[in-house]
């Protein structure tokens, strides 16, 4: 399970929202609505631990009971799928999957893991493609595989549907919902359709301050 307490993101001493605090369990995802600006993309941030300078983080971060906070980003164990992809475009694809993956599995088994991957989300025999070939719901769907394979313990959503188009966008959001039902996932959205296809527990973030452009 991962649970925020009094979670808040404040800017030269003033919080840009007011503390949420919810609970998120594997099948019940979160979604905090707010809109753009508001500080949602800060919020992930700090989660994960990549806050930028001049930010500063609220509260406590729960991941199975324990916090998280003191630990840093690459020991976390959070995943994150953005509004863009962020393949590596002197990547393949099998190259880009085969990054997320765990260390220590030997060359076989991680081209074994990859290619099963391809597989469940329909993309069977693109491991040697460049990324740049690749359409727009192709690129979401590996950059949600690179995500997925390196085996995190929640999922973090930052409106990775907003760049698709509306057909792409339903698609890809079950798929999302579909591939993370062990997980617990949190996704920050402005678009109410999101929170809709999501389920679960919706978390209206009250906007505070907004200082220029702090998302």
């Amino acid at each position: 399970m991962l649970e925020l307490r009094d979670a808040a993101i404040s800017h030269q001493g003033q919080r840009l929202f007011a503390p949420v605090s919810c609970r998120i369990q594997p099948g019940r995802p979160v979604t905090i609505m707010g809109p753009s600006g508001a500080g949602k993309s800060s919020l992930l941030a700090w989660l994960t631990g990549v806050l930028p300078p001049g930010l500063l983080g609220e509260g406590d971060v729960l991941l199975d009971g324990h916090s998280i906070l003191a630990l840093p980003a690459h020991r976390r164990r959070l995943g994150i799928l953005f509004q863009d992809d962020l393949l590596f475009p002197h990547m393949s694809v099998g190259e880009n999957l085969a990054f997320g993956l765990p260390a220590g599995a030997d060359r076989a088994t991680r081209q074994r893991k990859v290619e099963e991957a391809l597989a469940r989300v329909e993309l069977a025999g693109f491991a040697h493609r460049d990324p740049l070939t690749l359409s727009g719901g192709e690129r979401a769907r590996v950059a949600l595989l690179r995500v997925l394979l390196s085996e995190p313990k929640a999922l973090l959503l930052d409106e990775p549907f907003s760049k698709l188009d509306l057909t792409l966008r339903d698609r890809f959001r079950s798929l999302v919902f579909q591939s993370a039902t062990h997980l617990p996932v949190l996704l920050v959205s402005h678009d109410p359709q999101d929170s809709i296809a999501a389920g679960g527990e919706v978390v209206q973030l009250r906007a505070i301050h907004q200082p220029g452009r702090i998302s």
